[in-house]
């Protein structure tokens, strides 16, 4: 079992274990009764040139603990000011030792969309999602069949909320694509066993229509790295631990731009 088999099997117990507490129509209905949602996450993307969506992620299990002193609010609001696009918030517990409380602190603090970083394995976590106050939500190609990601995204459509589909190879873009997927995100991390090769995004780049936002993730360490993505016509870039590891996380978003 991989550690993507292992995550996925661990968010199918935490979804069991959260439906004991709140019901998927109990979570149905309170994410019905919110405000649907305006896609905000995917119009920041659209802007002109490349967008920055910048990770709040405490620890991976690639990388263990990558910050111990963890001021999450204060990370998010470091962001925002340094003019990032979006926020992505890791909610897995025990892994990255992420939060659904992260999540709602952060997306009721933030004025720019916040994308609810997580293992979707089932419907429930959309609603809870959007309850939670997240503008989007991952769903990722290896644990989800093609019918459950043209559903889960239909779901997503119902709430306003923005959907990131992920791929790491040729078939998975292909499946991504049937489902109607309007955001393909190509993570340059395999995470079977969490190589990372910076160039899947521009092999995978060719196969995603003009149509479809194209965001790469994982492994973009510097201006250079994202100059070339640019070159590719990468819409978005998802960077985690480069900016977490910065101890002047608005220079490093500066740096990355190639503003200085």
């Amino acid at each position: 079992m991989t550690v993507l088999d292992r995550l996925a099997e661990h968010a199918r117990a935490r979804v069991a274990e959260a439906k004991k507490s709140v019901s998927l129509e109990a979570i149905r209905r309170q994410a019905l009764s919110t405000p649907r949602g305006a896609f905000a996450f995917e119009r920041a993307l659209k802007k002109p040139g490349v967008s920055f969506i910048c990770e709040c992620k405490k620890a991976s299990p690639s990388k263990g603990l990558i910050a111990p002193d963890f001021p999450y609010l204060q990370i998010a609001k470091e962001y925002e000011a340094a003019g990032a696009d979006c926020i992505s918030v890791l909610t897995e517990p025990d892994w990255f030792l992420g939060s659904n409380a992260y999540l709602k602190e952060i997306a009721g603090t933030v004025r720019i969309p916040c994308l609810r970083k997580d293992f979707t394995v089932d419907e429930y976590m959309l609603y809870e999602a959007k309850v939670l106050g997240a503008s989007a939500v991952l769903l990722i190609c290896s644990i989800l069949s093609e019918e459950e990601l043209r559903d889960y995204r239909c779901i997503c459509d119902a709430l306003g909320l923005s959907a990131l589909v992920e791929a790491h190879d040729e078939t998975e873009v292909r499946v991504a694509i049937r489902a109607g997927a309007r955001i393909i995100g190509v993570n340059n991390r395999n995470l079977k066993d969490f190589s990372v090769d910076t160039n899947n995004s521009a092999r995978l780049r060719r196969l995603i229509p003009d149509n479809v936002l194209f965001v790469s993730e994982s492994g973009v360490n510097s201006a250079e790295d994202v100059a070339k993505l640019r070159e590719i016509g990468a819409d978005a870039v998802l960077i985690g631990e480069t900016l977490m590891r910065a101890p002047d996380k608005k220079a490093k978003l500066s740096e990355l731009r190639g503003a200085v």
